[in-house]
């Protein structure tokens, strides 16, 4: 009788049974299995890898690097469970190079690329920056997600936010926000509902998944 699988399993716990599923992906549908823990997630929750022609891991935030896909949840542990368990390799069949950086290095591209879309957004006509634009959108039902600095004041939030009920993010830093609305410093963002403001929540839930790090 064939053993019943767990989700949250590791790679040498899965050695007579993984061989042929470590790296595999569908060609079609919504999900994909994760090569550690071997649940099957969709894709916004998860985080694609190629393996270079020099044989470094690449991370494919977007998924559309060719090549064979190596997926992986969005979870540091399981990420650092990758790096240092010989997943990767395990997952390509072939000896690969893994940076050791590269939960820091995710975390550096998702925030990049959360800028990126909040840079789409602005341009769009679809974000505002400042307590009173942000206010205007909220009180108006314009706005689908509100975007508030990590390093900004829980007082001015909560005095902003009011009675709102959806959803708040906290992905970049108050220099960072500023960096996509061409000021030195922004504490609150609302963004409209939309596909740019549901992949901006994507992104943010992903770089969440990773945990933090120290940051100057």
């Amino acid at each position: 009788m064939r053993r019943r699988r767990t989700t949250e399993v590791f790679p040498d716990e899965v050695e007579d049974e993984a061989e042929d599923e470590a790296g595999d992906e569908p060609q079609s549908g919504p999900l994909r299995r994760c090569a550690v823990t071997r649940a099957r997630l969709p894709k916004e929750a998860m985080i694609r890898f190629v393996v270079a022609p020099d044989g470094r891991i690449v991370p494919d935030l977007a998924a559309r690097l060719p090549g064979r896909g190596i997926w992986l949840s969005a979870r540091g542990d399981v990420i650092e469970t990758a790096r240092t368990r010989g997943a990767f390799a395990k997952a390509a069949r072939a000896p690969v190079q893994v940076p050791a950086d590269l939960l820091d290095m995710l975390r550096a591209a998702l925030e990049r690329r959360i800028g990126e879309h909040l840079g789409l957004a602005r341009r769009a006509g679809q974000a505002v920056a400042g307590f009173v634009k942000a206010r205007e959108w909220l009180q108006s039902g314009r706005a689908g997600l509100v975007i508030e600095a990590a390093d900004g004041s829980v007082e001015e939030r909560a005095r902003l936010l009011g009675g709102w009920i959806g959803p708040v993010l906290v992905p970049l830093r108050g220099r960072e926000l500023g960096a996509v609305f061409g000021r030195d410093h922004v504490a609150h963002v609302a963004v409209a509902q939309g596909r740019l403001g549901e992949t901006i929540r994507n992104e943010t839930e992903r770089l969440a998944g990773l945990g933090t790090a120290e940051r100057q």
